[in-house]
């Protein structure tokens, strides 16, 4: 009989510990899964490319067009394990949503984890893109041939997951009421999850996808305030209608800034949780206007109407653009005067028309004639000297003659005159020249009679006609 005992209880040993091996074996994951995807989808301009760069590590985000593709290195300390989490962004251009196809297809879809991004620096249209980006992902996955019963156990996965949520730090305390209306909550009598005893306004377009919308550029609202006068009851109004919103989708929700890095390590660690299933332990963040954080599951209408105390001059069912109201700002456009070259042709014309209408006015030599007898009375000479005007012209020629016989200012006697090719001349040769031009001088004190041809040292022609 000891034998015997003894045996058995070797046995229940054996049993025990096979028993817990291959519970571990069953429910334990040694290795992350490498199929796992997010998908951002966001207007232009709204800090996809930043938010991404930021949970990679990232300090130079580069910006690509059409469908991106990235990816962010997740680490389990813990298991020693590593993998490649992808990420998927898409071009907020509407040309581009076919493209989601590439992204989002039958084999990803229980594997996606959905980003929608909306920007603080223009919040007049934040509900808008939040609604419309919704729209485009609803209209894409109605178009994915996803299996029924696989689209439906997605559903239901998002509403456990809503129900089961304990607030960080409740899951110690077995009184804590959050953990008995989570167990509770929803319950038939089967103990399944029933999602039409979700509270008011929960859950009302679940898309079988988890779903996390992430408001960037948060450290704009200082600037809201100077420039724009937005005040608290502004931040209240957008907040409670953007909670309203993911309370219909299931989706959390992160106020963002990559500038002053609020809330973007805390972003990666709640993406790593939801996907992978790595602990979180940080509660619901309300108190900063710019760094609030809203965990799936933890929100309901009874904690956004809090925030009607808040709304003084507004109701919280007002139109959203209606408040929040885009500034009319006139930006000054500085457009460069285009220039249109002229038509060769026409231009060559035009010019032609004006020296046949006014060329007989225009200065200049006239063809066949020297430039000494086209100056007109009263212009510069050749030494830039004026001459006067007389009867029959000869002022011109006198001044002419006298601007040769006068030494010029500056001219030291030893200087010798340099002639048109450049060389000097002698003494002798200024003496004639001198002397000639007091003979023409003389011709013409005498009466005007026409003189011959001058054979001086300067190489002029001039007969007395032609003044």
């Amino acid at each position: 009989m000891p034998e015997e005992i003894s045996k058995t209880a070797d046995d229940s040993k054996k049993n025990l510990w096979s028993q817990i091996l291959s519970d571990v074996q069953n429910n334990g994951n040694p290795k992350l899964p490498s199929c796992k995807q997010v998908l951002v989808l966001g207007d232009n301009e709204c800090g996809k490319t930043t938010i991404v760069a930021k949970l990679q590590g990232v300090e130079d985000p580069k910006k690509g067009s059409g469908l991106e593709y990235a990816y962010i290195d997740v680490r389990d300390d813990y298991r020693d394990d590593q993998t490649r989490l992808s990420v998927w962004v898409l071009d907020g251009d509407p040309g581009h949503n076919d493209l989601l196809k590439f992204a989002l297809s039958e084999e990803t879809f229980q594997h996606t984890l959905v980003i929608l991004t909306v920007t603080m620096t223009a919040p007049w249209s934040i509900l808008e893109q939040l609604q419309h980006w919704a729209s485009v992902l609803a209209d894409h996955l109605d178009k994915l041939k996803v299996d029924v019963d696989l689209r439906q156990s997605r559903r239901q996965h998002i509403v456990k997951m809503w129900q089961e949520y304990i607030e960080p730090g409740d899951e110690l305390d077995p009184a804590s009421p959050m953990k008995r209306s989570s167990r509770t909550f929803g319950e038939g009598e089967d103990g399944l999850e029933d999602a039409t005893s979700l509270p008011e306004g929960t859950l009302t377009n679940n898309l079988g996808l988890d779903i996390v919308v992430v408001v960037t550029k948060t450290d704009y609202i200082q600037t809201l305030e100077k420039e724009q006068d937005y005040r608290d009851e502004h931040l209240d109004f957008m907040q409670q209608w953007i909670r309203k919103f993911c309370l219909q989708y299931g989706a959390a929700l992160f106020y963002t800034s990559a500038k002053e890095d609020k809330n973007c390590d805390l972003l990666y660690k709640y993406l790593t949780h939801r996907i992978y299933g790595f602990p979180f332990r940080t509660p619901a963040l309300v108190v900063e206007k710019d760094a609030v954080f809203i965990p799936s599951g933890w929100d309901n209408m009874n904690k956004i109407r809090i925030l009607y105390e808040n709304l003084h001059t507004c109701k919280p069912d007002d139109y959203f653009r209606d408040i929040i109201v885009q500034p009319t700002t006139r930006k000054t456009i500085n457009r460069e005067t285009e220039l249109l070259a002229e038509d060769e042709q026409n231009f060559l014309g035009r010019q032609q028309q004006i020296l046949f209408a006014g060329g007989n006015n225009l200065p200049g030599p006239r063809l066949g004639e020297s430039p000494i007898r086209s100056t007109p009375l009263g212009k510069a000479t050749l030494d830039g000297s004026k001459v006067v005007s007389s009867p029959g012209g000869e002022g011109v020629l006198a001044n002419f003659f006298n601007s040769l016989l006068h030494k010029k200012t500056g001219s030291s006697p030893g200087n010798s005159l340099v002639n048109k090719s450049g060389g000097p001349e002698s003494l002798n040769e200024k003496a004639a020249m001198r002397s000639d031009a007091a003979a023409e001088l003389d011709r013409l004190a005498r009466g005007g009679k026409k003189p011959g041809p001058s054979s001086g040292s300067g190489g002029i022609d001039f007969n007395a006609s032609d003044c």
